[in-house]
Order: structure tokens, then sequence, then C-alpha cells
């Protein structure tokens, strides 16, 4: 009898070690990584803009022959533009690299009363166009992107001379081209829209300007200017990307 309670005894014993081998704790398993979304900034845009745009005037009298005559003075030509944009980008690691051409209508009016003639004579210039064509390079965090951009300008220019009661005596008109430099800071809201910021500088240097008579004789060479000017605008931006969404990284 005593020895069938022990042998019993060991068979429990043995049983209760298997089965608490059996209930060993439960292997590891590693959580898996996290997913980071990517803005990604390639692809075509189309996009509208809008701003403030100042541009300086300088005005001297000339000859026919190009000869320097007598200073006519100086005004700021301001006002509101608006226009679109289209252009592409690729994206490198953070580096963005783009080509854009934008076109604006322009509303820049200024005016002085002329250096040489007097109060008499007042000298007006409007720019009611202009366009830039540029290439950028920018880098991202993200989907807030830091971009430089630079390329040619071309702005379409009007002139006249009035007199001291308005009317105007002679006009003068050209297309004239340019460069422009640029820095914009843009802002990813979604994965297709993003909203910006804009300054732009253009430099368009001077040419000279024949104006003719609007009055009789209509035609006539009135007299010739050489009149310099450059542009400052500041433009708020917003661009649809045409691509597929977010990069998903792990």
């Amino acid at each position: 009898m005593k020895k069938t309670l022990i042998a019993a005894s060991l068979i429990a014993a043995s049983t209760a070690t298997a089965s608490a081998a059996d209930l060993a704790a439960r292997p590891y398993t590693k959580a898996p990584p996290m997913m980071v979304a990517i803005y990604d900034w390639s692809g075509f845009y189309i996009g509208a803009n809008a701003g403030y745009g100042s541009s300086r005037k300088e005005w001297d009298s000339m000859t026919t022959g190009g000869a320097f005559v007598a200073e006519e003075g100086s005004h700021d030509a301001t006002g509101a533009v608006a226009g679109g944009q289209i252009g592409y980008r690729w994206q490198a690691s953070s580096w963005v690299f783009g080509l854009e051409g934008q076109g604006d209508w322009a509303g820049l009016r200024g005016s002085n009363a002329s250096l040489l003639f007097g109060p008499a004579v007042t000298n007006r210039s409007k720019i009611d166009a202009f366009g830039l064509l540029t290439g950028q390079v920018g880098y991202a965090w993200n989907n807030a992107l830091l971009y430089v951009k630079g390329g040619a300008a071309v702005v379409s220019d009007k002139y006249t001379g009035r007199n001291i009661t308005g009317l105007a005596f002679d006009s003068a008109k050209e297309t004239r081209w340019g460069a422009t430099v640029g820095v914009g800071l843009e802002y990813g809201f979604t994965p297709n829209w993003s909203v910006a910021v804009e300054y732009d500088h253009l430099f368009m240097g001077d040419r000279t300007d024949t104006f003719t008579s609007v009055v009789a004789p209509i035609g006539a060479i009135s007299r010739v200017d050489r009149i310099q000017q450059d542009v400052d605008l500041i433009t708020a931006r917003i661009n649809y990307r045409f691509g597929g969404p977010v990069i998903a990284k792990y």
C-alpha cells in the first residue's frame, strides 16, 4: 500500500511538471514599424495668384540721336496684379527642382511733373501685363517648401504725356524684356493643394522710347525719352498639383 502511494505521488508530480512546461511564456513579437507620411512635390501643377506691384520709373529726355538732354524726373507706378501659373516639379530626397510659366494682368500706374518742361507737362506710365518664365530650386521639410527662382521677365508698358488740363498730347508703348529673381514659401495643406507667398524683383533695365503726337499733327515725333525701370511684386498663390498622394515611408 505504501509503495502504491509513493508511485502515485511521483506520477502526479511528473504530470504537473509537464503541464507547467506546456504553459511557458509566449514568444516576443516585435511591433510593426510606424508609417510616416512623406509629402511628394513632384508633378505638374496649375494655379492662380494675386497681389501688389510697384515699378520705379526714371525718365531722361534725349535727342533723336541718343544724346542726353536733361532729367525729366521719376515716379513709382503701383497697383494690383492677378493671374495664373503653370509648372512642373520633381523631387530628389529633400531637394525640389522646377520650371514655371506665369502670366498676370497688372494695373500699375504712376505719374510725375516733368522737371524739364515744368508742371505744364505730366509724364504718366502704366504696366498692364507681365510674364515670367523661371527655373526653381527648393528645399522641402515634408509639406513645407522654401524655394528660389530666376529667369526671364517681360512687361507691357504704356506711356503718355499730358498737358496742364490733363489731356494727352503724346504717347509711346513697348514690350520690354528683362530678368527676374524671386523667393517663395509654399505649404501643402492637402496631398494635391498648396498655398504660397512669393516675392519677385524684375530687372527691366532702360530703353529709349520715341513718343508720337496724338494731336495734330498726329503721328509726328514729339520727343524721345530714355526710361529706366524695375518692378517689385509680392503675391499670394494657390496651386493644384496633378499626381499621386503622399508617399508612405516606414
